[in-house]
């Protein structure tokens, strides 16, 4: 079930390979899975999505960069 958040904070997501990419602040959406953390938001017309190790999302949580709405 899709949870809405908030992105507070520095939060990074790496594509593959690549550098890390940073997730811009505002509201997103949050799908867990058993071994991660889809966040899912949009840029003007440009819908983006990441998936990140649920370790990274509690420790982003844990930390305050991200928020989650009640």
């Amino acid at each position: 079930m899709a949870q809405t958040a908030h992105i507070v904070g520095k939060v990074e997501f790496r594509e593959g390979e690549g550098p890390n990419l940073i997730i811009r602040p505002g509201p997103v959406s949050v799908e867990t899975g058993l071994i991660d953390a889809t966040l899912s938001w949009e840029d003007e017309e440009t819908h983006n999505s990441a998936a990140m190790p649920l370790v990274d999302f509690a420790r982003y949580l844990d930390e305050g960069k991200i928020t989650l709405n009640a």
